[in-house]
């Protein structure tokens, strides 16, 4: 039994002197970017709507007016509808030449829903939140980056069971392990700290590694996952050839048809192709889905012959997919509400605390080691 909980305790100490400090950065990002919008409109208060009375803005003249501000930029636009009254209108240009070689930095520009002024111009990783953003999902290294977050969050799964298993008590000192008080004197006092934060935050760590180590390494989810729940694999979307002396459909129509096949469920995103490059996407939120900003209800429409060419229901997909679909929702609180995310944003400084007491509990016990060796040398 010594051998194993010493097997136990070399694995804790060396998971968390070795990777603690980057634990603990991957917890606070996480927690700024639980608010990251609001953190966002705080800093750059032009991002906020001129007025706060809203109604859905016509997708028509959104394009439209997207392609009068950037008449050279012919390829395809992702626009974000506000989520209410004090959010403006996103729009994400892909193809940015302003940071190339990398795998995500798009053009991202903001509306007033009101009055679609254009309110600011970025390119995502050049301003603070979206660069704590990437800090959090990939390091700064891209997608070599990503495939680290994810074996990061493996390796704090690991420390966690491990802490897990050092602390868990006998089943008469449930009730006194459990109790949050804090012992007088220092060694007492860290030791407490350190147990008490693992035990009452494990649950909700677990879940943040989870969750995060499964969007950092979506293949291997999937391979995972397809065997014991399936996986309905995403339907395939067609792509136009040659139709660039058509002329498309009013979007605002194309909205009402996809509107029309979920009539219950409010319209988030659009994805408009370049001219000739393929149907037009609709992402809907329906009531119960687990994510309102990056909801899984999909539907294409055929930009010159207002047909529904391809409908993605999260709701009649396989369970493997539902998994998949709580994993984002999860890790940012967004699945339980504002109590949620709150729950995640303290979560997230949790690492930093262990580190903290875990670095002081191990500099205590080398101190004491050194101590009884000069005792038993004199």
């Amino acid at each position: 039994m010594k051998r194993v909980r010493r097997w136990w305790l070399n694995l804790h100490a060396c998971l968390g002197l070795a990777l603690g400090s980057v634990f603990a950065l991957l917890g606070v990002t996480g927690s700024l970017l639980v608010f990251y919008p609001e953190i966002d409109r705080a800093l750059n208060p032009v991002l906020r709507p001129s007025e706060h009375v809203y109604s859905t803005p016509s997708v028509q003249a959104v394009v439209d007016k997207l392609r009068m501000l950037y008449p050279e930029r012919s390829g395809g636009w992702r626009i974000e509808l506000p989520l209410n009254a004090h959010t403006p209108i996103n729009a994400r240009y892909a193809r940015s030449s302003e940071r190339e070689g990398r795998s995500f930095s798009p053009l991202v520009v903001t509306l007033d829903p009101v009055t679609l002024t254009r309110t600011s111009e970025r390119v995502w990783g050049d301003h603070l939140t979206t660069w704590v953003y990437d800090l959090h999902y990939t390091l700064l290294f891209d997608a070599s980056g990503r495939l680290a977050v994810g074996v990061l969050g493996l390796a704090m799964l690991l420390s966690l069971v491990s802490g897990l298993c050092l602390w868990w008590p006998s089943t008469k000192r449930w009730r006194a392990a459990l109790r949050p008080v804090v012992r007088e004197g220092s060694v007492r006092r860290t030791y407490d700290l350190h147990a008490l934060g693992g035990a009452y935050g494990a649950v909700l760590m677990f879940v943040l590694a989870l969750t995060g180590a499964g969007l950092a390494l979506p293949n291997q989810t999937r391979a995972l996952l397809d065997p014991v729940l399936g996986i309905e694999h995403m339907p395939e979307v067609p792509v136009y050839k040659g139709a660039s002396d058509l002329v498309p459909m009013n979007l605002d129509d194309a909205a009402a048809i996809a509107k029309g096949y979920f009539p219950q469920a409010e319209l988030r995103w659009i994805d408009v192709p370049g001219r000739g490059e393929g149907p037009l996407g609709f992402r809907l939120h329906q009531p119960g889905e687990p994510g309102r900003r990056f909801p899984k209800t999909r539907v294409w429409v055929d930009p010159y012959g207002a047909d529904i060419l391809v409908i993605h229901d999260p709701a009649k997909t396989r369970v493997g997919n539902t998994v998949l679909d709580w994993l984002h929702p999860l890790h940012n609180g967004e699945a339980l509400g504002l109590t949620g995310r709150w729950l995640v944003f303290v979560s997230g400084f949790l690492p930093l605390l262990l580190l903290a007491t875990g670095l002081v509990r191990w500099r205590q016990k080398r101190r004491a080691r050194r101590t009884a060796r000069r005792r038993s040398c004199s």
